[in-house]
């Protein structure tokens, strides 16, 4: 097994993930099989207690495991199945070692950071990276290694020493670190700055860890005169010193890499030369330019309580991306606040009242995320019940199935005290209750959490046809809450069809209203599976319906994967030449930083 360690420096947050990702293309393109881990240093077993504002979303994979958003960008880049083990963090390294400590396996030593925390982290990175990810039998044959945070962090040293250490044990030729560090440019003379690089690896290897490459972070590529610097007081040679500038979208980092032969440097410190090809990144480069040439724009309004972060919704973003690019439509995302549709607002603000509604009625698709709390959701109710009067497409996910719910009971079925019992517990018109093996009294790992298979009970539906005329899909699941199962014959005479069930068919999973252009509403949240090349169907459904292309994909031939093999566009075929993406001011900013996958 082969490793490759990617650290950050001076400022976190400056593409680790993305460089750690695109590490993983370009050597996964020279033939090579991979994996990844994520290390987290923070106390959190998990991502699972985290607020979307301290740490953006919660990624689900398909054991049910909640992580870091980052384990999204390598599923997406490599497409790949990671499980919760491929997420480090600190409390499990110390809840294991704890564990181990009561059941007395330490035969009575003082339990200390060095050797059993160090140990306890080496032995966890070599078990997980034998773990297949690609479907395939074996382990892989290279494992990226992302460490999360920033060098120097106090909460990272105990996993600095036992990289440190490891590094040691595995030997030259098995072991490649990567640091990626800023190279900021001051706009008052135009110059590059090498000394926070400088100092960043200077710290590093005054922890024991010496960078075999170095990837920049700046605005603009840098002159050979500066990397020569950095060559000269970072002890790595000029070839190994890598630019990854700012892109018009991130699809693009692979190829820069690939463009500077750092595929090259890596199997040469690896000692892959003999067993790897050049790689091979024609479908990659199609998407990246493919990307940059759309100008046809669909603009979906996002109705969310976390539209100030992107981050929050990010898996949602790049499933609403990657249907878009199949479309050949520019992605324009309008952010709705849920909480400034709503009256209170009008009174309060009446501005921001006006600029939501407006953003909202000249959306071509509305879609509704997941979410907790009642903050915001009459807003979300509002946004549901415009769609569905209009005929706007619509996309409920989670909770925004739920609200579509409520909102059909309450305008249609003319049930006044409709609501979810997470809003109100003592409603009249229960219609969305807590699930009976739900936890009330502890947050962390007790909800309806990873894959889960669901059942199609109309075979002429839309969200059918999109699945390919499957008769189940596997998705991954996060609620506690689900529409009570003792109600369901009373919505499907008014008009709501449940056309997805789970296998007891007591738990519905798929909302549609027939006589709708596109209103769905699923249970479950499809944009953890969706990849570039292979979106999402729901969320493929959402931009086909926006951009009046629905018709073409349901009548298309449904491909041995369960998705759909596009013939004819409306406006023009796949094999015209590329034409972008580039989604609303806020993922271009994102897009820019290198932030996000």
């Amino acid at each position: 097994m082969k490793y490759v360690l990617v650290t950050g420096g001076v400022v976190s947050g400056l593409g680790k993930g993305v460089t750690a990702s695109s590490i993983g293309v370009i050597l996964k393109a020279c033939g090579l099989r991979v994996t990844s881990i994520k290390i987290d240093p923070y106390l959190n077993t998990d991502a699972g207690t985290m607020s979307p504002f301290e740490h953006g979303e919660v990624f689900v994979l398909d054991d049910g495991g909640e992580v870091d958003l980052d384990l999204g960008n390598y599923e997406r880049f490599l497409d790949i199945r990671l499980t919760r083990d491929n997420n480090i963090t600190t409390g499990k390294i110390y809840q294991s070692v704890i564990d181990r400590e009561r059941r007395g396996d330490y035969l009575g030593k003082t339990v200390q950071v060095v050797p059993h925390i160090t140990d306890a982290i080496q032995e966890w990175i070599e078990r997980v990276a034998m773990i297949p990810v690609d479907g395939k039998e074996g382990p892989a044959d290279v494992c990226v290694i992302e460490l999360g945070g920033t060098i120097g962090d106090i909460e990272s040293m105990p996993f600095i020493e036992a990289l440190g250490q490891f590094s040691c044990r595995v030997g030259p030729g098995n072991f490649c670190l990567v640091h990626v560090s800023l190279v900021p440019v001051l706009k008052a003379v135009g110059e590059p700055k090498t000394k926070p690089t400088q100092h960043s690896v200077r710290g590093l290897r005054g922890l024991g860890l010496i960078p075999n490459l170095l990837a920049c972070r700046s605005d603009k590529p840098l002159d050979v005169n500066v990397k020569e610097k950095l060559s000269q007081f970072c002890h790595v040679p000029v070839a190994n010193i890598i630019t990854l500038h700012d892109v018009t979208n991130i699809w693009h980092i692979p190829l820069l890499l690939r463009e500077q032969k750092a595929h090259e440097s890596l199997l040469k410190l690896l000692n892959l030369r003999g067993c790897a090809k050049e790689p091979m990144l024609g479908e990659w480069m199609g998407r990246a330019k493919l990307c940059d040439t759309l100008h046809d724009p669909v603009r979906i309004a996002m109705v969310g309580k976390y539209t100030g972060l992107p981050d929050s919704y990010l898996s949602v973003l790049k499933a609403l991306l990657h249907a878009s690019v199949v479309c050949r439509k520019k992605l324009v995302i309008d952010w709705v606040p849920s909480s400034d549709l709503e009256e209170t607002t009008a009174k309060e603000a009446p501005d921001a009242y006006r600029a939501a509604w407006m953003l909202l009625k000249g959306a071509d698709g509305i879609l509704v995320p997941g979410g907790f709390g009642d903050r915001g959701v009459q807003g979300k109710i509002l946004a549901a019940k415009y769609a569905r009067e209009n005929n706007v497409p619509y996309l409920g996910i989670c909770l925004g199935m739920q609200i579509s719910v409520i909102e059909f009971a309450r305008s249609v079925m003319n049930m006044k005290e409709a609501n979810s019992t997470e809003f109100d517990p003592v409603t009249t018109s229960p219609v969305v209750i807590f699930m009976p093996e739900g936890s009330k009294t502890h947050m962390g790992g007790t909800m309806r959490l990873g894959l889960r298979r669901t059942y199609f009970e109309v075979a002429d539906c839309k969200s059918a046809k999109l699945y390919g005329n499957v008769r189940f899909v596997d998705e991954r699941h996060r609620h506690r809450y689900e529409v009570n199962p003792t109600m369901v014959a009373e919505f499907e005479k008014a008009g709501l069809a449940f056309v997805g069930k789970d296998e007891t068919g007591r738990r519905m999973e798929i909302i549609e209203l027939p006589a709708h252009p596109y209103f769905v509403g699923v249970q479950f949240h499809p944009e953890f599976k969706s990849r570039p090349g292979k979106p999402s169907a729901v969320f493929l459904g959402l931009i086909a319906a926006s951009c009046r292309q629905l018709d073409s994909w349901l009548q298309a031939r449904p491909s041995s994967n369960g998705f759909l093999t596009p013939k004819i566009y409306q406006n023009g075929s796949l094999k015209k030449s590329p034409k972008s993406l580039v989604n609303g001011k806020s993922i271009q900013a994102a897009t820019a930083c290198m932030s996000n996958a």
